[in-house]
Formats: structure tokens, C-alpha cells, sequence
């Protein structure tokens, strides 16, 4: 079905919105422009000539190239352990290249700079020159540009824009503005997330195009041709009025046949359909029915779009390594196709790119629909839910997260202390950390959906990442710390403190520990260490002596193997006062009359005796315990009167297995998710004999053992306004044969009375309504209770009860599923062992052994918060109003993806001459950000082509961390002051889009027409952002709710 009018029918205020956008737009065109440039140009210009008498088949070569999956990256690249999958990257581009070279009209797309820039790197000049001109004809076009295809339920905002920053920043060092993505192409990930699509939209992509959709979405769209649509990322906060355009919205395609060839029309030599065979002198001619079953499937295609244009993708997973057997049979297609045009066939073929097919599309200048929904979670068909993956491989979610956070760190420290303008480059360093953690963000890295190998070759390339950034961090505390000439000690760092495990502090007995706060808030924190001795001194950095608190190493914690033979017996516990974006150093010794610690105070839990109450508390909370199974009974707020009952524990549901040759039959796999029955208690049998109560001026802790498998220590720090819930599971027992899913639940035994209403974050911003059983823009017909209703929660997930003012909160240290399965109640999927492939590709059962082949152990954390608004989780639970519990959730939020990084050094002197001797205490910053603000980057930056200068650069990004109307104060404008740095004075500035690829002054969007809201269709509202040009840097910045803004700024190197 081509366009027509598509006005008739709409309401009177709709039509005067749209024609608004039509005619107060500069990009206004005529409706039907046939597009031949005059000479060969990259971008638009690019674009080969179309009809508007014809519909324009977009044939679009392409591979998908995974950076992870069933082989490892480096395999993959080589073309290594084709006995797991014929697949070589190297001969892709090898291969394509020279087809492209020898004839102007083909075309070809590439979308992984992880694989391409390490092609890139072994080729020598004349190959770089030619490939050179194939991007500036647009021949060869990059989209998406990102280090890999990210996936969009498990990744970190940051994350995400650092990953494509990394894969942006490479095109443009190496082929200009030519090279600059003007699609999104995220044909892979299964599931889209609105925040990703907001993102796109600030990268200044013209457009996305996704290939996953849920069954039920696709089947509706295609029967009301709503195949294509303006995407809202984020109606609330970032989006403008309809004729002054929008900052956020993006138009966004559902490729029609996933991203693979049409049916019978693969020509890799991986595929088995029949070649184009148009030699009349052969038996085997075919030609006639290939041609007619060519046209038939373009004219079913088309009856589901509006325009006389339709892409085709003509690729698929690793394809083109015989780049020739693809163009020789498309070269005929193309040929016999459109020489049907003479017997009055209206189908004209051509090579052609997305970009290209946007560009068309939107010179039509149609009005589409638009939606604000994200499509998670993703279902392929009834009873397979791809939800599992939002907690696949927990650990490593966590790791990847914790990795980011020390990336930022070390990015942080490299500038702030002038490392570059001091002879120290730790480019190749920070260059090797930047890009595992861009390697780990794809779709089948972060995400758990990979092969075990793989899985562990991630995490080796994070943790020789992180050596490197140790690197970095040392160099830059010897440039802080040091007063005069005194040279300042290596640093130590302890990966496995979540474990209680720390060989430095375990086998020295006094050392420096240098915390680093990478915030622009001043930080209130506690520090845990593994010690051996009973008895310590800490001092602070004025060499005043610090109130510690010793805790013994659990039981269960001694058991995890992953230990490695840790020798220590307690963990100490002291707060820390950190400044803001800067470091305080303790001293911490082992004494015998002189101790700061104080030993803790244990209690055990007499099993059965239901009549003896059970509680640990502190200023800020109460937490009522069960004392015959360990669950939580309630949390009491104290200072708010808040006292709610909350039965919190940890449960599993039994994994459903099978075959997977239809719905029914479907497994639990690391894909999709598929629970059998209810939901199990961890442990039928009554609480452990060794839990127990423990208490002391620091730290109250709750220690409860649920058999083998689960433990949980609930925790209250002394003037901290959230209950932590630290569980650890594992290893999970399957000789019986069943495979689990653990979760931990939080019960209000329907008290907050949320009915079907719940709240999630997307990839740790906005934060997106969520209705049990429901989907807002098709009828739902939901086949799996649990599954269907799972969604990813990166940072928190909450429950209100607005009748009573009541928001529970819960936030969580790495991403996982989660959903409220009933009124008052939230649950989340930490941990999953299984026994079945689900049968979408990896080969193998979830399935994760541990260090000791008996399974792995995971700990995590959550904090809560109980306002009557809120619960915060590492998990971190959160007790308060809904007024006053963003102030809280988004705050916590931020310290827990920005945590404080923890260092060690010997101590060879006394605290007092330490103090003499080193700056103890340091910060960047005159003063700290408005308490709305985040400095999302701080970078070493070179970039010539934005900002022509040979002086020191670096790349800022500030971000406004809350919505419009969340609070009355926080959610105002925020203004940022740049003369507030302590070690660098900006001399000139200029503002660029988010992925720091072009000055924003220059962004100039294709504009799209889209059926709006009726209540916001008159709305007028002014623009959100102004751009500052190459210029003298203003003193200040100011930001709105939601916006992130980035900047390249030239420092004056006599600073």
C-alpha cells in the first residue's frame, strides 16, 4: 500500500498541529522530489536517483557482525574455531572492499567498529586511501558507529554513550565528517528501550531502524500499516513544541523481515538457495521464476508500508566473506527485475543504504504515528518471552557495571591530574579499558546470552582493562599526593572486597587507604575492609582518630570458593568523608592499646522461638524480623512515621524445561524466561542455627542463612536512610534435576495497595509506568504470567500506593529483571542455573560452575528506602513519601553507579608525619555541583576536525539527574559554574551533540511530521538548548530536567 492522504478524519487540532510542523519548518519540501545528484558526494548527496512513479526497492547489503556470541571477539575476527561457527570478519571486509571498488553503484554498510577499526590497523596505505573514497562517495557507509550494537536491557546510560563516543570518535579521526552515522541500526537486541531511542535522537541520528519485535505488536502493526512511526524518547522532559521541532524523537522503522534476506533470496555461500541462473542455454535457467517470485514478495511488503519506497535488507549474521556470490546474483536481480518495467511492472531495484532510505522516505513529508513506549519484553512467539536475559549471568552484569564505574575514575583522574601536560600519556591504557567495556556492552556480552568461554573471555578483558587502569590511577596519586618531593606509595587495589577477600590488608598490618569520590557531591560513606587482627587504630586525614567497628567474616561468606584462600576473620568497618570530585586518605593499624575499633556485639538467633521479637535498628529505620524462616516482617521509618509490613526473603521458581519445538514445549534458557508453578521458599525448613543478630555503634547486621544454597544480611549504617539487602546465592543445587531462578521478593501483603501499577528505570534515567498484564498499544494477550510481566530494571524499580502517599522503593547494583506479579509486591530475578538450551543459538544450557565446578556463587546488593514514596536498592530499600522519595532514589542511584574507589598503599611512618608529608585530603572543585547535577564525563579529548586547536582538550558532560515535576526543587533548572575547577581554567569551549562527533551548532535534523497527543498538540514550549559555538567559554551552563549537555573545551595550558 503506497501513501495517500492519510489526514481525512482526524480531529480539527490535530490537522492544525501537523500543518504547522509542514509549513513553519525550514526542511518544509515539496511532496514528491526525484533525488540525482550531480557528482559523486557522501551523506545525502550520496544517495542514488529513485522514481516517484515507481516503487523504490532499497536493497541493502549488509553483515551483522556479532562482537561476542558463540565465539570469542578475537575469534570471531580471525576466522579461529569454525568447528562452533563459520564465521571470519576479516575476510568480510577483505572481500567486500574490492566489489565496491570495481563498480560505483554498489553500496555496502558496516556497523561494528570493535571488528572494523582492528581491520583498520593492518591495512596498509593504498587499501586506507581507496576505502577512504568509498565513504566519501558513500559507497561505504558506517551506521550505528557504536564499538558494537549495545544491548538495550542491561546496559548503563553511561555505558551506552561511551561505547558509541568510542566508535564515533574513531570515524572521525580517520575519515571526517563523511564517516558520521545517520541511523541507528539495532537489528539484533531483543527488546528497545526508549532511553536508547532519546539517545539516538541527541547523537543527531535521522533515524533508527530495530529488526526484534514481540509477535503480537508486529502481527498488529502490519495489519494497520504502522510499520513506521515517530518514536517519543523521552515526551516528558526533553521533548518541545510540535513546530519548533523535538530533541528526543526519532523516526524509527520495524524491518520487515528481521534483518535477513527475503525468503529464497540468500546468495551467501552459507545459504542454500538457488543462485540467479539466466544463461538461456542452460537445463537449469531460471530466470522467469526467480524474477516473479522476487516481485511478488516486494508487492507483499509493500501493501504494509506507506511510502513508494521499502528497504530490503540482503544480508544477515557474518555473511559476505565471498562478497562476489551476493553482488553477481544482486547485479541480476537488479538487472531482470527492472527490465520489467517495459511490460509494466512499477518495481524499480537499486543499491541503496538505510540513510538513503530514510532520506527518501522523508522527502514525501508524511505525517506518522508516534508512540512513548519502550518494547520490552520482546516475545517471539506464546509461551517464550525473551525476559531471562535481563539477569543472565549476574555476575558478570555486575562486574561490567563496577568496570564502568572505575573507566570514569580513571578518565576522572587522568585530567584532573594534568597527566598529558605533565609527560605522562596513558592513552594506549585508557584506550584498552574503553574499548573491553565497549566490547562487553553487545547485545550478547552484557546481556549473559553468550557461550561460557566467551562469558569468561569478557571478564579476562575487563580485568587486564582494569590492570591498566590501575596504571592510571598511580600515576595520577603521584602527581596529588605528595606535598613537596616526597614520593607517594603505589596504590593497591582489592577487586573481591564484596567476598571479604583482600590479600594487602590481610598481610600488612598498618596501611594507607585512599578513597576517591568521582561525584561532584561531597560523599558520607562507610569503607569495609578484611583484616586479620582483633584490635585497630584508624585516623583521618587531619590525623584525628576515627571510630571503626569490627564484624566478623560470615560463615557463609568463607565458603565461597572464589575466596581463594582469604585469610581474613573480620571485615572493619569506619566512615569516611569524602569532598567532592576529589580523595581523603585514612590510616588504618593494628594495635594493641590504642584501638578505634570496636569489636561487634552477636547475638544468635534461637531457631523456633516465635515469641522472642527480633530486630536491628538505627536513626533512621526499624526492620521487624521473622526469626523461624529469616524473612524481613517490616520496615519502620522512624523519623517519618512510616511503618509498613514487608515480608522480604529469597524464593526461586522451578525452571520449566523442554524441547522447544513449539510454545508449549518451550525451555528457561539464557534468552527467554519460563517458570513451572509457584514460587518456592529457598528453604521449607526452619531458619539455620547460625544466624544471628549483630550490632555496634556503625553497623546493625542481620546475618540469616536459608539453607545451602541462599544467605541474606540485612544492614542498617548509622545515618543512612536505607535498609541494604546484601544476598548471596549459590551454588545452586540441580541434582535434582531441576534448574532455577532465584529471586528476592518484597511483600507489603497487599498494605501498599498498587493494584497493576508499577515503576521501572530505563538503563538507570527516566523512569517508565508499568501495567501487570497490559500493553498500551496493542490488546495483550499475556501467556506467561511471570515472564510477561518481567522488565528490565537497570537502576530501581518502585510500587505506590497514592490513596495512603506510600512509595517503596527498590534499587539494585547491577541490572536485572523484575516486575510487581501482584498488588503491593516486587520481585527480582537475581540469579539462574539451568539446565536447557531455549534453542535461539548459543548451544547451551545456562549452566555457570563457578571456581569449583559446583556452581557459581553471586552477591549482590540492594537498598531500601522507605519513604512514603520510596524504596532504593543495591538492593537498597527505600520507606517514604512519593514527594519526598526521588530526592532520595536518584541520589542513591547516582553514588551507586559512581561509587567511591577504594586504593591501599603501605604505611611506613606515623599518620601524624603522613599528614605532614602528603595532601591527605583533595578536591578538584571550588565548591561542589548543585545537588541536581552530575559531571556524566571528564576526559582527555583529540579530536581535530571539532575543534582545530594543538593544545590540551577535554571532553565535559554535565546531565541534569532529574524529571520534570519530580521534585519542586531539584526538578528546576540547574547552573553549572565552569570556573569552579581547582586544576584546569577553560580558555575556550564549544558545544557538540552527545556523541561528541559534531558541534551542535551544525546538527540539522530531517524533520518528521507525527500525530501528537491531543493535549499537548497546541503546546508551545522554547527551545531546550541554545548551542555555545567555538567561543570564549561562558562562566556558566545551565541545564534542564533530563538534558545532558557536552562540551570540548581548550585548557589554558599555564594554568
Amino acid at each position: 500500500m503506497f501513501y495517500s492522504g492519510m489526514m481525512a478524519g482526524w480531529p480539527s487540532i490535530v490537522v492544525s498541529a501537523v500543518i504547522c510542523l509542514f509549513f513553519a519548518d525550514v526542511h518544509a519540501r515539496p511532496n514528491v522530489v526525484e533525488f540525482a545528484p550531480p557528482e559523486p558526494q557522501c551523506g545525502y548527496r550520496s544517495c542514488p536517483a529513485t522514481s516517484p512513479t515507481m516503487l523504490n526497492v532499497h536493497l541493502v547489503p549488509h553483515t551483522h557482525d556479532d562482537v561476542g556470541w558463540l565465539k570469542t571477539v578475537d575469534q570471531y575476527f580471525y576466522g579461529s574455531r569454525n568447528d562452533i561457527q563459520h564465521a571470519g570478519v576479516q575476510y568480510i571486509l577483505d572481500s567486500v572492499i574490492p566489489e565496491l571498488l570495481s563498480d560505483p553503484t554498489k553500496r555496502f554498510i558496516y556497523v561494528e567498529m570493535a571488528f572494523f577499526a582492528r581491520w583498520w590497523r593492518e591495512q596498509d596505505n593504498i587499501m586506507k586511501e581507496n576505502v577512504r573514497k568509498l565513504v566519501n562517495e558513500g559507497r561505504l557507509e558506517f551506521v550505528l558507529g557504536g564499538w558494537c550494537m549495545n544491548d538495550e536491557a542491561s546496559t548503563h546510560y553511561n555505558a551506552m554513550i561511551d561505547q558509541h563516543t568510542l566508535g564515533f570518535s574513531f570515524l572521525e579521526q580517520e575519515f571526517g565528517a563523511c564517516a558520521r552515522p545517520r541511523v541507528g541500526w539495532q537489528i539484533d537486541p531483543f527488546g528497545h528501550s526508549r532511553e536508547q531511542a532519546s539517545m539516538f535522537a541527541q547523537f543527531g541520528f535521522d533515524g533508527l531502524f530495530f529488526g526484534r519485535l514481540d509477535y503480537q505488536d508486529k502481527d498488529n502493526r502490519l495489519k494497520q500499516n504502522n510499520m513506521e512511526f515517530v518514536w517519543r524518547g523521552s515526551p516528558k522532559n526533553l521533548g518541545k513544541s510540535v513546530c519548533l521541532g523535538e530533541a528526543s524523537e526519532l523516526f524509527t522503522g520495524v524491518l520487515y523481515n528481521h534483518y535477513v534476506p527475503p525468503p529464497g533470496f540468500c546468495f551467501d555461500e552459507s545459504c542454500n538457495d538457488e543462485p540467479i541462473m539466466d544463461d538461456e542455454r542452460m537445463h537449469d535457467v531460471n530466470i522467469q521464476s526467480r524474477v516473479q517470485d522476487f516481485i511478488k514478495i516486494v508487492n507483499d511488503q509493500a501493501q504494509h508500508f506507506h511510502s513508494n519506497n521499502i528497504m530490503m535488507t540482503m544480508g544477515s549474521d557474518f555473511q559476505y566473506q565471498n562478497a562476489h556470490t551476493w553482488y553477481k546474483n544482486m547485479d541480476k536481480l537488479i538487472k531482470y527485475v527492472n527490465q520489467q518495467q517495459s511490460n509494466g511492472s512499477n518495481i524499480n531495484l537499486l543499491y541503496s543504504t538505510p540513510s538513503c532510505y530514510l532520506f527518501n522516505v522523508n522527502h514525501l513529508n508524511q505525517v506518522w504515528n508516534s508512540t512513548k513506549d519502550d518494547f520490552f519484553p520482546y516475545a517471539s512467539r506464546e509461551n517464550t518471552f525473551w525476559s531471562g536475559y535481563f539477569s543472565s549471568r549476574a555476575a558478570l552484569k555486575g562486574y561490567a557495571r563496577k568496570s564502568n564505574n572505575f573507566l570514569q575514575v580513571c578518565k576522572q583522574l587522568d585530567v584532573l591530574a594534568n597527566l598529558m601536560r605533565q609527560g605522562v600519556n596513558v592513552t594506549e591504557d585508557l584506550r584498552l579499558y574503553k574499548e573491553a567495556l565497549g566490547v562487553v556492552q553487545h547485545h550478547d556480552g552484557v546481556s549473559g546470552t553468550e557461550k561460557q568461554h566467551v562469558a569468561n573471555d569478557y571478564a579476562q578483558r575487563l580485568a587486564a582493562g582494569a590492570e591498566k587502569c590501575q596504571k592510571v590511577t598511580n600515576a595520577a596519586f603521584e602527581k596529588l599526593l605528595p606535598k613537596g618531593s616526597e614520593k607517594a606509595p603505589s596504590q593497591v587495589y582489592c577487586p573481591l572486597t564484596n567476598i571479604s577477600y583482600c590479600e594487602f590488608t590481610e598481610h600488612n598490618k598498618q596501611f594507607m587507604v585512599t578513597i576517591y569520590n568521582p561525584l561532584g557531591h561531597a560523599v558520607t560513606d562507610y569503607v569495609r575492609i578484611p583484616v586479620l587482627a582483633s584490635m585497630y587504630r584508624v585516623v583521618d586525614p587531619t590525623g584525628a582518630n576515627v571510630t571503626a567497628q569490627l564484624v566478623p567474616v560470615s560463615e557463609e561468606t568463607k565458603k565461597i570458593p572464589e575466596r581463594n584462600g582469604s585469610i581474613a576473620q573480620s571485615e572493619l568497618f569506619f566512615q569516611v568523608e569524602l569532598p567532592p570530585l576529589g580523595y581523603s586518605t585514612y590510616f588504618v593499624m593494628e594495635t594493641k592499646n590504642e584501638a578505634t575499633s570496636k569489636t561487634s556485639k552477636i547475638v544468635p538467633v534461637s531457631s523456633g522461638k516465635a515469641d522472642i521479637p527480633l530486630y536491628i535498628q538505627n536513626d533512621e529505620y526499624l526492620v521487624l524480623l521473622d526469626n523461624i524462616n529469616g524473612n524481613t516482617l517490616g520496615i519502620n521509618n522512624k523519623k517519618k512515621k512510616i511503618d509498613l509490613p514487608v515480608n522480604q526473603g529469597i524464593w526461586w521458581y522451578e525452571a520449566y524445561g523442554g524441547n522447544c519445538s513449539k510454545g508449549e514445549f518451550q525451555a528457561s534458557g539464557a534468552y527467554a524466561l519460563r517458570t513451572k508453578g509457584e514460587r518456592h521458599r529457598v528453604s521449607d525448613k526452619e531458619m539455620q542455627l547460625n544466624s544471628y543478630i549483630l550490632t555496634g555503634e556503625l553497623v546493625q547486621e542481620a546475618h540469616m542463612i536459608f539453607g545451602d544454597e541462599a544467605s541474606q544480611v540485612i544492614r542498617l549504617y548509622n545515618n543512612k536512610p536505607y535498609v541494604e539487602f546484601e544476598w548471596t546465592v549459590g551454588p545452586i543445587n540441580i541434582k535434582d534435576k531441576i534448574g532455577k531462578e532465584y529471586i528476592t521478593l518484597y511483600d507489603t501483603q497487599q498494605t501498599v495497595e498498587s493494584g497493576d501499577l508499577f515503576y521501572t528505570d530505563a538503563n538507570g534515567r527516566e523512569i517508565l509506568e508499568r501495567r501487570r498484564d497490559h500493553r498500551n498499544t496493542w490488546s495483550f494477550n499475556n501467556t506467561e504470567h511471570v515472564a510477561g510481566n518481567y522488565f528490565p530494571v537497570n537502576s530501581r524499580i518502585y510500587i505506590q500506593d497514592k490513596a495512603k502517599n506510600q512509595q517503596l522503593t527498590v534499587l539494585t547494583d547491577r541490572s536485572e529483571g523484575g516486575g510487581s506479579l501482584e498488588s503491593g509486591t516486587m520481585e527480582l530475578l537475581v540469579h539462574r542455573r539451568l539446565l536447557y538450551d531455549d534453542h535461539f543459538g548459543v548451544g547451551e544450557p545456562l549452566n555457570e560452575t563457578g571456581a569449583d565446578g559446583q556452581g557459581l556463587v553471586v552477591r549482590g546488593k540492594a537498598k531500601s528506602s522507605w519513604s512514603e514514596k520510596g524504596w532504593k536498592g543495591k538492593q537498597l530499600a527505600l520507606l517514604d513519601t512519593i514527594k519526598d522519595s526521588p530526592a532520595l532514589h536518584r541520589s542513591l542511584a547516582l553514588r551507586m553507579y559512581m561509587a567511591p574507589s577504594v586504593s591501599f598503599s603501605p604505611l611506613t611512618m606515623t599518620p601524624e608525619q603522613a599528614v605532614a608529608k602528603y595532601n591527605t585530603q583533595w578536591s578538584a572543585l571550588k565548591k561542589p555541583l548543585p545537588a541536581n547535577v552530575h559531571m556524566l564525563t571528564l576526559e582527555q579529548w583529540v579530536l581535530p576536525s571539532i575543534m582545530p586547536v594543538e593544545v590540551s582538550q577535554i571532553l565535559l558532560r554535565f546531565e541534569h539527574i532529574y524529571e520534570k515535576d519530580e521534585d519542586p526543587v531539584l526538578s528546576q533548572p540547574a547552573t553549572v559554574n565552569l570556573t569552579d575547577f581547582t586544576t584546569f581554567k577553560i580558555e575556550a569551549m564549544r558545544e557538540l551533540t552527545l556523541g561528541a562527533n559534531l558541534p551542535l551548532s551544525e546538527l540539522n535534523r530531517l524533520p518528521w511530521g507525527y500525530i501528537p497527543d491531543s493535549e499537548e498538540s497546541l503546546r508551545k514550549e522554547e527551545l531546550l538548548r541554545t548551542a555555545i559555538p567555538h567561543s570564549d567559554p561562558p562562566a556558566t551552563i545551565t541545564l534542564q530536567p533530563m538534558q545532558i549537555r557536552t562540551f570540548v573545551a581548550t585548557l589554558n595550558t599555564q594554568h
